[in-house]
């Protein structure tokens, strides 16, 4: 039997019959509804808002989370499956469903009071309640201990002051899940979006996930109830808890803009034809492809396992890292040597690859950098800290 060009070591067979079904009914999605448009929306700059209810009434949003809070209670693998065919359409639309999911549902229910989950999660995983994460600040990027957004208790309540900036969903959302310094070490607070002294600030002129909304956030003496304080975390581990669970999804996503990339390219070269036979003919390109095919079904195999560890409650924050490194880095191979293969067909969005080279500028980017990836692991085998 021939082999699955995008499954040479026949994963699929090793998924439950459930976690098979999910990826299936996200892929249709995606070739329906993402595909068709997502081009036309890079272009424009524009995020399909569009989508969301679709995308919520697909149980997506939170979909880890427990059933007892309107969400579908699915494992780990299930979420990463869900990440790599949103991804497979466009980094922005994993972003956006990444970002409601892992770093503003997941510290709710994490971090925040039974009251908190009751009123935000259900109304979260249905779509009506966007939430955004502000941990990053202009000047702080790799260093989020440098924090200089500080709220300062005034009575019952706390008063927060200060900025931060590449917040995804920043200016579609309800809520801001918001991280400041205050006397008793870093503390996460639900800022409502229409609290006055709170503004949102759209960045444009983006060469990266122009199908996301990015946005800059200010904190002008926004005075927020002490109801709205995640109480049970303090100090750091709060948003990095978070930011673990979101690069998990993260070493899923890139798979899938790499497989797009890669079948784009190979189909491609089975009909361009150059000196009177199809590219895909020559030693040159097939070693290309095959490169492709091997980096994908290694960070496939890599993905799955995290999946399985996460799932069994004993995946540790050095192997979402080793897993964030490695995919991210041969995704944006992959795109860049697809659009390659492309000539100057790839240099429009007519074809996906460059789109997604361009999109994975950003996701090797956020939520940690190749080079922190890197020393993190470098820390995990040496024993010696780096940074």
């Amino acid at each position: 039997m021939a082999l699955n060009p995008t499954d040479l070591f026949d994963i699929r067979s090793m998924l439950s019959e459930e976690e098979r079904m999910i990826q299936d009914s996200v892929a249709r999605f995606v070739d329906e509804k993402v595909i068709p448009i997502i081009g036309d929306c890079f272009d424009q700059g524009r995020f399909p808002k569009e989508l969301i209810p679709e995308i919520a009434s697909m149980g997506l949003l939170g979909s880890s989370l427990p059933e007892k809070y309107g969400c579908a209670g699915l494992n780990g693998v299930s979420y990463g499956l869900i990440c790599q065919e949103l991804e497979r359409g466009d980094s922005g639309i994993r972003s956006f469903v990444s970002v409601q999911s892992s770093l503003c549902m997941y510290p709710i229910y994490a971090y925040g009071s039974e009251e908190q989950r009751m009123r935000y999660l259900p109304a979260m995983a249905r779509g009506e309640v966007i939430g955004c994460f502000g941990l990053t600040e202009p000047h702080g990027g790799s260093d989020p201990a440098n924090m200089k957004t500080v709220a300062k208790k005034d009575g019952g309540d706390w008063v927060i002051n200060g900025a931060k900036m590449w917040i995804t969903n920043g200016n579609v959302a309800q809520i801001a899940i918001v991280w400041a310094q205050t006397d008793e070490g870093i503390q996460g607070f639900i800022v409502p979006t229409d609290t006055p002294g709170f503004t949102a600030q759209e960045v444009h002129k983006k060469m990266s996930l122009r199908a996301s909304v990015t946005s800059a956030l200010f904190f002008d003496n926004v005075r927020i109830p002490d109801s709205q304080r995640l109480p049970n975390v303090k100090g750091l581990k709060g948003p990095l808890g978070c930011l673990t669970q979101a690069r998990y999804g993260i070493t899923w996503g890139p798979i899938g803009a790499a497989i797009s990339s890669y079948t784009t390219a190979l189909e491609y070269a089975k009909t361009r034809i150059l000196f009177n036979r199809p590219i895909a003919a020559t030693q040159a390109v097939q070693l290309k492809i095959a490169d492709m095919a091997r980096r994908i079904t290694l960070a496939q195999l890599l993905s799955l396992q995290l999946g399985r560890l996460k799932d069994a409650g004993t995946m540790q924050p050095a192997q979402v890292s080793m897993a964030k490194w490695n995919n991210c880095r041969m995704a944006i191979d992959i795109s860049r040597e697809a659009r390659d293969i492309l000539g100057g067909a790839g240099i429009t969005t007519e074809y996906a690859p460059i789109r997604h080279a361009l999109n994975l500028e950003s996701v090797i980017t956020y939520e940690g950098t190749e080079t922190v990836h890197q020393l993190v692991i470098g820390r995990e085998v040496t024993g010696i800290n780096a940074f």
